[in-house]
């Protein structure tokens, strides 16, 4: 057993995405990529249960990494903006694009993994089970930190910058400052993806895309922000 090794798996707001925080660097400089797609959800979730990565889930809504999952815990608009894959097969992406993502995908049942800054957000789809797969992506995370290998490869190319300008730089500010932070407690991202006429568009990926209660965060939470320091916003849409 490595005793440096740390990890544990928390709930999200999407019952079909756990965040696994990690005790060392996943994305690297990079800050994040997101691979994969989303599965729909039907549920709420506490994001307050979590558990050890060597205990099993407790009734209140905490999942172990170990493939125990709760049966009453509930987990916490959306293009995916990625890196691009080099040689990409149905179920995931190449490991020269990221060892870590492919090991993951390779799951079956899983759709979409998000790589953080601390952690790996897993999304799956509504049929699968955790209890299923919870055991078989630890394996796959704790086989990629064995390596000491980077979680994105060589082949991995960050997504490019959007639009430039004033009113531009200062939502991309705001996003980063004041929103962020809170949707990565949640396993997941926001990314600034454009602003035309008053319209603000955004990108949601890791347990944020196809969460049910992401429309609520993106009108009262996000947008609300955002015309409150930006009068020229009307709205914030998802992509």
């Amino acid at each position: 057993m490595d005793l440096g090794f740390r990890m544990h798996a928390e709930r999200t707001p999407n019952p079909n995405s756990i965040k696994w925080v990690l005790g060392q660097a996943v994305a690297g400089d990079l800050g994040s990529a997101s691979f994969g797609g989303e599965a729909s959800s039907h549920g709420e979730a506490s994001r307050h249960g979590e558990a050890s990565s060597h205990g099993e889930a407790s009734r209140h809504g905490e999942a172990s990494s170990h493939g125990e999952a709760s049966s009453h815990g509930e987990a916490s608009p959306s293009g995916q903006i990625e890196g691009r894959v080099a040689g990409p097969t149905a179920e995931g992406v190449d490991v020269e694009v990221s060892p870590l993502a492919a090991a993951i995908l390779a799951v079956e049942g899983v759709v979409g993994v998000y790589l953080g800054p601390t952690f790996i957000t897993v999304t799956k789809t509504d049929s699968a089970e955790w209890t299923d797969l919870a055991a078989p992506i630890v394996a796959g995370i704790k086989a990629w930190a064995a390596t000491g290998e980077p979680a994105l490869g060589p082949a991995y190319e960050p997504p490019k910058s959007g639009d430039s300008d004033e009113i531009a730089d200062r939502i991309r500010t705001i996003l980063e400052r004041d929103v962020r932070p809170y949707v990565e407690q949640d396993g997941g991202e926001i990314s600034f993806a454009g602003y035309r006429d008053g319209i603000v568009e955004v990108v949601l990926q890791g347990a944020c895309a196809g969460c049910p209660s992401s429309s609520i965060t993106l009108k009262m939470g996000i947008e609300a922000r955002l015309k409150d320091e930006i009068p020229e916003i009307k709205s914030v849409i998802a992509l």
